[in-house]
């Protein structure tokens, strides 16, 4: 499976998530997939920073796949208020102390944001084989798309972790809220879609005795995952109250690579652009009141729904347990 991943990756960075980076682990490690670039996008992490974070990993690795920086801001929506409640987490708990003995993702020259075009061309050039996993804001994924209008008929299929619909606490996710037009050019664009919400991911989690295990392969791999994401699980286990960390990203590999880990059923999805809760996902395909709600112009897209959590830990294990022997 030929698969490109745009993302907003955080692991070494004081206080951001880590999923991205478990997300990009599994990939490179499970032999079904062939990672043939990795983009990233501002969400998470700036696209600067989490460009960081991929190309370390990479060169880690002795991989070679390539990994190009994209879209720095979303295409309306003010960048402002969402990095100061995204980059400023560990100094507002006063947690910063947690990433003391983690390793400092190394500074590169800012790199060109090519990633639109890069997405774009692959997809284009490759017709119906490249599956795109998008784990970000889709601000890459709208402008690829603005720029190659062919890409969502020739994209084998695009799996987005993103939105929120029954989640306490939560009337809008990250990757939505930070850039509603982009989700809503995606959602609409007729492209084989696949759905991650978080009402699935919050089913997800990892606790320090998951990296426990990782910890005894000793590996390059293996290493990466427990020095960085540690800190995130206490960071977590403080901030969310959490007994580990949800793990959002990764089961968006995780359904290419098991179905049976999941349920999932079909759904239309809209997303909210305009007032307070610009930014806000919903279903609208079984509303028994429709006064005054126009009728769903697009077909039902796929929404995973409930996952196995022990099962998708072991498929993680599993998988780099399996790389890090070659």
């Amino acid at each position: 499976m030929r698969v490109i991943i745009d993302c907003d990756p955080g692991n070494g960075i004081a206080g951001a998530n880590v999923d991205d980076g478990l997300a990009l682990a599994l990939a490179i490690a499970a032999p079904e997939i062939k990672l043939e670039m990795i983009t990233t996008v501002s969400g998470n992490t700036p696209s600067d920073i989490g460009f960081n974070v991929a190309s370390q990993l990479v060169r880690s690795l002795g991989e070679k796949t390539p990994v190009y920086r994209g879209a720095s801001s979303a295409l309306i929506e003010a960048s402002f208020p969402w990095r100061e409640q995204l980059d400023n987490g560990a100094e507002k708990f006063e947690l910063q102390h947690l990433w003391n003995d983690v390793p400092r993702v190394q500074a590169l020259p800012i790199a060109v944001p090519e990633a639109a075009l890069r997405i774009g061309e692959l997809v284009c050039d490759n017709p119906n084989q490249i599956t795109l996993i998008a784990i970000g804001p889709l601000t890459n994924i709208a402008m690829a798309m603005q720029l190659f209008p062919e890409m969502a008929q020739k994209v084998a299929e695009i799996v987005i972790m993103g939105a929120v619909f029954n989640v306490p606490g939560y009337l809008k996710d990250t990757n939505f809220g930070l850039d509603p037009e982009a989700a809503y050019a995606v959602l609409n664009s007729g492209a084989n879609i696949t759905l991650v919400p978080m009402d699935v991911t919050v089913q997800t989690q990892m606790v320090h005795a998951d990296l426990d295990r990782f910890a005894l392969l000793n590996t390059a791999l293996s290493r990466f995952l427990v020095e960085t994401m540690r800190p995130w699980i206490d960071y977590s286990r403080t901030t969310r109250y959490l007994p580990g960390c949800w793990i959002h990203d990764v089961l968006t590999v995780a359904w290419l690579l098991d179905k049976t880990l999941v349920t999932q059923s079909q759904k239309q999805v809209g997303i909210e652009l305009q007032g307070a809760l610009r930014g806000k996902s919903f279903c609208y395909d079984s509303l028994r009141l429709r006064v005054g709600i126009p009728e769903p112009q697009t077909a039902p897209i796929t929404v995973l729904q409930s996952v196995d959590n022990q099962g998708l830990l072991d498929l993680i294990f599993n998988t780099i347990k399996q790389y890090s022997a070659k």
